[in-house]
């Protein structure tokens, strides 16, 4: 061999040895997106069978909202007490797993009043929870705005009621994410809401099918627009039949769901991809053995993890 034959060989050699090299370092490196899914998808599971099928597919964490058909955790055994706080954060630890978020029932559209403050009570209640299971979020939602009341009113009391949550968790390690949810889903309104309740503890829950399903606004504009406030999301699928909302398995629907989900793990996402099952509002829908092991597997195909 010549030797600048020989020369352009070895340098030809080294440049695809790097590649190599580097092209192993990146899938090395490549973090698999964290995923956790909620309660709501298995009502009639205990404890124990949440984390046992948890640990089987692969997840890392759990969202809480509701558990044997109890929606309010708070009056669940395995939450209602110090030492039922105890045993199950230290089962969820020993299954190396997460408590991600819990799901509250505290609704902020109400006018002043007790309704009002009952929700309120609430939420402050799951922020003490939060900080006792070490995990970071509670949801708070609207659902559909009152008729008898103006939509820039019902705006407003969603912002004050995030505002006094948000100063009641200061101190601890817990924010108030507020759902995109019932008719707080346009991303004018929910932009509305974030920059007006300006706080460090105030953030969002992007369930991006609960969007689009209602406004048909891109994904990747939603998520361009409030990218700045999304601390967790939800993640499910869907189809319109005949004018409803019919669920599907992951990638089997109409919502543009992987758009969403790549959009976040492009722009360095770091929380949880939950999957949310409604299987306790739609019962007719496949059963939690069947779509919370579906879930990982899609989106292992999805990212090649």
């Amino acid at each position: 061999m010549k030797n600048s034959s020989r020369k352009q060989f070895i340098q030809s050699s080294a440049m695809l040895l790097a590649t190599a090299i580097a092209g192993s370092s990146f899938n090395i490196k490549r973090k698999a997106p964290l995923l956790s899914f909620s309660t709501l998808g298995c009502p009639d599971w205990d404890l124990d069978q949440v984390l046992s099928f948890a640990v089987q597919y692969g997840y890392k964490g759990i969202e809480f909202r509701g558990l044997k058909r109890q929606l309010d955790i708070l009056k669940c055994p395995e939450f209602s007490s110090a030492s039922g706080v105890a045993a199950t954060l230290q089962k969820m630890q020993s299954a190396g797993l997460q408590v991600v978020n819990l799901g509250s029932s505290a609704t902020l559209h109400f006018a002043e009043g007790a309704e009002r403050q009952k929700n309120l009570d609430d939420g402050k209640k799951y922020i003490a929870l939060a900080q006792q299971l070490q995990c970071p979020f509670i949801r708070v939602f609207p659902n559909n705005f009152p008729k008898d009341q103006e939509k820039k009113a019902t705006i407003e009391l969603i912002i004050k009621g995030l505002l006094e949550l948000a100063e009641h968790a200061k101190g601890s390690a817990v924010s108030v994410l507020v759902e995109s949810h019932g008719d707080l889903v346009k991303i004018d309104d929910l932009l509305t809401v974030m920059q007006t309740a300006n706080h460090p503890k105030v953030g969002m829950i992007w369930d991006v099918t609960n969007m689009w399903t209602v406004t048909g606004e891109s994904p990747v504009l939603a998520y361009q627009q409030l990218k700045k406030y999304i601390r967790h999301t939800h993640v499910k699928d869907a189809k319109i039949v005949e004018g409803k909302l019919a669920y599907t398995l992951l990638g089997k629907g109409e919502v543009p769901i992987f758009e969403a989900v790549d959009e976040l793990f492009k722009r360095g996402y770091k929380g949880y991809y939950s999957f949310e099952w409604e299987k306790l509002w739609h019962p007719e829908i496949a059963e939690p053995e069947i779509a919370l092991a579906d879930y990982p597997k899609a989106m292992q195909r999805h990212f090649s993890f």
